[in-house]
C-alpha cells in the first residue's frame, strides 16, 4: 500500500511539475511576441504569484509525506519539515534559571577576601571586614594609611567605595557586574546541562538558551522529568579534601576552626561534623571518568588525570593512616583512611545511595560541574497519548473548518465563492510554508491560530465581492465593476487588517511562547490573505470573465437578500445603552466578587492531569490523600469524563522550588493509581513576569489600536472604537467568569485577539459611515449610520459566520487543551460583531459626529476628495 502510495505521489509531484514547466515557458515565449510594457507586467505578476505558490507546495510537501518517503527527497526539499511541538508529540519542557543569589553571594565572598588580600599586600592596618547584601565594610586603623587604603580599593574596580566615617570605608559591588557574572555562568550552564542530560540517553533533546539568560531543556517523549531534574538539583562539584585532626571537631565548632581548615558536614542523617583541610587534592576536573559499579553495595569507581594521578601518589605516599573526606557541593560524602600510596589514580566512593543514585552520581561527576546552581522555575509535561490525541483532534478542526467555510461561501457566492475557497486553500498552504521556513516547532496554539485565520481570511474576498455587487447594482458592467471593487476595498481590506496585525505583533512580542506560536501563525496568515486576495483571487476572477464572457454577476450569488432588509438599528440604540449598562453592573459584580478564575500562569503553583488506572477518579480522595501529606491543595475537580480530575495545588513554602516540591510529593502520593497526563508547574518569577508582561503587553495593545484609529478617523471614531472595544473586553471578561473558564496568559491572548478582531469590524462600518458623510451631506445622522450598516451587512453577518463557523469547529472538535481558548473567541467575535453595530454606530450620535466636516472643501480627516475616498 506504501508503495502505491509513494509511486502516486511521485507521479502527480511529476506532472505538476511538468505542467509547471509549461506554464512557465509559455508565459515566458508570450511575452517575447512583441506584448505592450503592461501585459508584460502582467505576465511577470502572474508568474511571480505562480512561481511562489509552487514553492509553498515544494516547501510544504515533505512535511506531508511519511518520514521514510521524505527521507527519499533531496536534502534541500526536506531541510525545512514541520517540527511538531512537545504539545503535539508529549514530552517536557524545563526552564531552568542560574541562581543570581549564590552567584551575587560568591562575588561578595570573592570580593571580601581580594579586600584583605590587598589591604595585607599594602600593609595597610584593618579591621571589622565583612561584608552583606553586596555592601562590604572595612575600617582603616592607621590615620596616614587612609590616601593608601583609598588608592588601594580604587584601584580593585569593585564597585562604588563611600566612606562614612573617617577610616571607614564601604564599597557598594557593581550590579552591572553580577549581571554580567549571571549572563556567563547561565551561557557557560547551557553547555553543563547538555553534557549531563545527555548522559541519560534522551532521544531528540534540546538544550538552549532562553529569555534572560534562561536555559530551556525540551524532551519530546519524556513524560516524568524526575531524573532529569534529579541530575541538575546538584552543582557537582567534587573534590577531596584531608581531615585536620589538629583539634577535636566540638572544640572548632565552638572556639573556631584553626587557619587553613573549616568544619563541614556530612550528607547523611543525622549530618556528622568535620574539620577538614580547605585546600583540595583534587576536584572534578581532574576527573576523567566515572563509572557505577556494585560488590556488596553500590559504589562509584573513578579514574583521574595523569597530573592529578601523580599528585595523590605522592601526598597518600606521604599520609598514610591519615583520613581523606571526599566532598560534592561543599558537603562529605565519604570518608576513606589512606592505606597507602594510591599509584593507579582509581578512587573508589561509597556513601548512603541506591543503584539509581551511584548511577546519577557517576554521571553528574563525569560530566562535570554546572557554573552555578540552578533553579527549575517552570515545568510543562504532557502525555505522549494525549499529546497525539491533541493532535489529531485538532487537525480534524482544521479540516472541517476549512470545509465548513468553503461550503458556506460556495452557497452564498457560488462560482466567486469557489475563487475565494481556492485562495483560502492557498492561504492555509503559504501559512504552512512560510512556518516551516522559519523553524519554529508546530504547536497547538499555531494550529488554533490557523484556524481563526481559515475563519477571517475569506473577509477581503466577501468586501470585494459585496463592493462588486454594490457596483454592478449601482449600473456599472460586470467587467468595470471587479476593477471597481478590488480598488474600492483596497483601503478598507487594509485598515481592517492593520488592527488586527497591530493587537497579534503586541502579543508576539510581549507574551510567552505558547501565545506567541499562536500570534505568529495569525500574523502570517494575515499577511498571506492580503497577498492572496489581490493577487490569486483578483486573477482567478478576471480569468472567470475572460473564459465565461460573463456580463452579469452569477445566479449563485445570494447574498443580495440583505438589502431588502434595510433595519433602523439606531432606532432602538437607546434599549440597547440600557440593558448593556445593567449586564455591565452584573458583570462588574462577578470581577469584584472575585469569581474570575486566575490560573497558575498568574498565581504561580502547579496543575496535574490525572487519570484513574482503573475505575474512576475520586476528587476527594485525591483531596484527603494529598492533604494529609502536607501539600496544600487548592481544587481537585473532575476533568473531562469520570476517569480524569485536575489537580490544582498552591506553593509548599517560599522560594522558586516549593511548586517543584508539591509535584513530587503528589506523583510519590498518586503514581500507584493515578497516571500523569499533564503537569504545569509555575515558580512565583515566572508567574510574576506574566503578570507583567500580560498587562503590558494589553495596555500596549490597546494604546497602539485605538492610536491607529484616532489617526485614521475623528475623534469621534476614535471614541466609538474605545467604547466599543472596553465593551467588547469587559463581556468577555464576564463570559470567563460565568463559565468558569480560567484566566491565563491564553486568555489574555484571546482577549487581545477579540479587541483586533472587534476593530477590524468596526473599521469597515466606520469606512462606509465616513464614505456615506461625503455622500449624503443632507441625510439625518441615525439614517446615515443605518444606511452605513445596512449596506455591510452581508459583510458583517457573513465574515463574523465564517469565522464563528472556524472557532465553532475548534471548539467543539478541537479537543479539551484547545476547547477553552477557542469558546473564549468565540464568544469574543460574536460579542464584537454585535458592538460593531450597536455600539459603535450609536457612540457617533451620542457625541455629535458633525457631518458639514465631510463637506467639499471643508477641512479636517475627514476632508477626503472622492477620487481617495475608494473605501469598502
Amino acid at each position: 500500500m506504501a508503495d502505491w502510495f509513494s509511486a502516486g505521489v511521485g507521479a502527480g509531484l511529476f506532472l505538476f511539475l511538468r505542467n509547471s514547466g509549461k506554464i512557465a515557458f509559455r508565459t515566458f515565449a508570450g511575452m517575447a511576441v512583441g506584448e505592450t510594457a503592461m501585459q508584460q507586467s502582467a505576465r511577470l505578476k502572474t508568474l511571480s504569484l505562480w512561481l511562489v505558490l509552487v514553492a509553498s507546495l515544494l516547501v510544504i510537501l515533505p512535511s506531508l509525506l511519511p518520514a521514510r518517503m521524505s527521507a527519499s527527497l533531496p536534502n534541500w526539499l526536506t531541510a525545512h519539515r514541520l517540527a511538531p511541538g512537545l504539545d503535539l508529540t508529549g514530552g517536557s519542557r524545563l526552564v531552568l534559571e542560574v541562581s543570581r543569589s549564590d552567584i551575587a553571594a560568591d562575588r561578595l565572598r570573592a570580593a571580601v577576601e581580594t579586600i584583605g588580600n590587598t589591604l595585607r599586600a599594602g600593609r595597610i592596618p584593618y579591621s571589622d571586614l565583612n561584608g552583606a547584601e553586596q555592601t562590604i565594610d572595612v575600617t582603616v586603623t592607621s590615620a596616614d594609611r587612609l590616601e593608601a587604603a583609598r588608592a588601594a580599593l580604587a584601584g580593585l574596580d569593585l564597585g562604588t567605595i563611600s566612606e562614612p566615617e573617617s577610616g571607614q570605608f564601604r564599597l557598594v559591588l557593581s550590579p552591572a557586574a553580577i549581571n554580567d557574572a549571571v549572563s556567563a555562568a547561565s551561557l557557560g550552564a547551557v553547555d553543563a546541562v547538555r553534557r549531563r542530560v545527555e548522559s541519560l540517553d534522551i532521544p531528540s533533546l534540546v538544550v538552549g538558551r532562553g529569555e534572560r539568560d534562561r536555559i530551556v531543556v525540551s524532551m519530546p517523549g519524556l513524560t516524568d522529568p524526575q531524573r532529569v531534574k534529579d541530575m541538575l538539583a546538584q552543582v557537582g562539584r567534587l573534590s577531596a579534601r584531608l581531615v585536620d585532626n589538629s583539634m577535636p571537631v566540638n572544640t572548632a565548632m565552638d572556639d573556631g576552626a584553626p587557619a587553613g581548615s573549616e568544619v563541614l558536614y556530612s550528607i547523611g542523617e543525622p549530618p556528622v561534623g568535620y574539620l577538614v583541610r580547605q585546600d583540595d587534592l583534587f576536584t572534578t576536573t581532574d576527573v576523567a571518568s566515572a563509572q557505577p559499579a556494585a560488590n556488596d553495595e553500590p559504589f562509584i569507581e573513578f579514574v583521574l588525570k595523569g597530573e592529578a594521578a601523580e599528585r595523590l601518589a605522592a601526598f597518600t605516599r606521604e599520609n598514610s593512616g591519615r583520613t581523606i573526606a571526599i566532598l560534592l557541593d561543599g558537603q562529605i560524602i565519604s570518608t576513606s583512611q589512606i592505606q597507602g600510596a594510591i599509584t593507579d589514580g582509581v578512587g573508589r566512593l561509597s556513601g548512603d545511595f541506591d543503584a539509581e543514585g551511584a548511577a546519577n552520581l557517576a554521571r553528574i561527576i563525569a560530566s562535570g560541574p554546572l557554573p552555578a546552581p540552578l533553579t527549575i522555575i517552570e515545568e510543562r509535561s504532557i502525555e505522549p497519548a494525549l499529546g497525539a490525541t491533541s493532535s489529531g483532534t485538532v487537525v480534524i478542526a482544521l479540516v472541517i473548518a476549512v470545509a465548513a467555510v468553503v461550503a458556506f461561501m460556495t452557497f452564498f457566492y457560488g462560482v466567486l465563492g469557489v475563487v475565494a475557497s481556492v485562495a483560502l486553500f492557498f492561504t492555509v498552504l503559504l501559512t504552512f510554508a512560510v512556518l516551516a521556513l522559519i523553524g519554529a516547532p508546530f504547536s497547538l496554539s499555531m494550529i488554533a491560530g490557523i484556524v481563526l485565520i481559515v475563519g477571517i481570511a475569506v473577509d477581503a474576498s466577501v468586501l470585494v465581492f459585496e463592493r462588486v455587487r454594490e457596483e454592478v447594482k449601482a449600473g456599472q458592467a460586470l467587467s468595470d465593476a471587479v476593477d471597481t471593487g478590488f480598488a474600492r476595498a483596497r483601503a478598507t481590506v487594509l485598515d481592517a487588517s492593520a488592527t488586527m496585525l497591530i493587537a497579534i505583533a503586541v502579543l508576539f512580542l510581549l507574551s510567552a511562547a505558547p501565545v506567541r506560536a499562536f500570534a505568529l501563525a495569525v500574523g502570517i496568515g494575515l499577511l498571506a490573505t492580503l497577498f492572496t486576495t489581490f493577487t490569486l483571487t483578483q486573477r482567478l476572477v478576471r480569468a472567470w470573465l475572460g473564459r465565461s464572457h460573463a456580463t452579469h454577476l452569477p445566479k449563485g450569488v445570494r447574498s443580495g437578500f440583505f438589502d431588502r432588509l434595510n433595519l433602523r438599528f439606531m432606532a432602538v440604540r437607546n434599549g440597547v445603552f440600557l440593558l448593556t449598562a445593567v449586564l455591565s453592573l452584573a458583570i462588574a459584580g462577578l470581577l469584584v466578587a472575585g469569581k474570575l478564575q486566575l490560573g497558575i500562569d498568574f498565581t504561580g503553583g502547579a496543575a496535574l492531569e490525572v487519570q484513574a488506572k482503573s475505575g474512576n477518579a475520586d476528587p476527594t480522595d485525591i483531596f484527603a490523600r494529598l492533604s494529609d501529606t502536607g501539600v496544600d491543595v487548592q481544587s481537585v475537580t473532575r476533568h473531562g469524563d469520570a476517569r480524569h480530575a485536575l489537580v490544582r495545588l498552591t506553593s509548599a513554602g517560599e522560594g522558586e522550588n516549593a511548586e517543584q516540591t508539591s509535584v513530587l510529593v503528589a506523583r510519590g502520593e498518586l503514581e500507584d493509581d493515578y497516571d500523569f497526563r499533564r503537569v504545569e508547574a509555575v515558580g512565583p518569577a515566572i508567574s510574576g513576569e506574566l503578570i507583567d508582561t500580560a498587562t503590558l503587553g494589553f495596555v500596549v495593545g490597546l494604546l497602539a489600536l485605538v492610536a491607529y484609529i484616532w489617526i485614521r478617523f475623528e475623534w469621534h471614531f476614535a471614541i466609538g472604537a474605545i467604547i466599543a472595544l472596553a465593551h467588547d473586553v469587559f463581556f468577555t471578561l464576564g463570559f470567563l467568569a460565568i463559565a468558569k473558564i480560567e484566566f491565563n496568559v491564553t486568555a489574555v491572548a484571546a482577549l487581545l485577539t477579540v479587541a483586533g478582531y472587534s476593530l477590524n469590524d468596526t473599521m469597515v462600518v466606520y469606512d462606509r459611515i465616513r464614505e456615506n458623510l461625503r455622500h449624503f451631506k443632507q441625510m439625518p445622522l441615525p439614517i446615515l449610520i443605518d444606511d452605513a450598516i445596512n449596506r455591510t451587512l452581508s459583510r458583517t453577518v457573513l465574515t463574523s459566520a465564517t469565522t464563528l463557523i472556524a472557532l465553532a469547529a475548534l471548539a467543539f472538535f478541537g479537543g479539551e487543551a484547545i476547547r477553552t481558548f477557542a469558546l473564549t473567541l468565540l464568544f469574543g467575535v460574536a460579542i464584537g460583531t454585535i458592538s460593531s453595530i450597536y455600539i459603535a454606530g450609536p457612540i457617533l450620535i451620542l457625541f455629535r459626529l458633525q457631518p458639514e466636516r465631510y463637506r467639499p472643501g471643508k477641512g479636517g480627516k475627514g476632508a477626503v476628495t472622492e477620487a481617495t475616498g475608494a473605501n469598502g
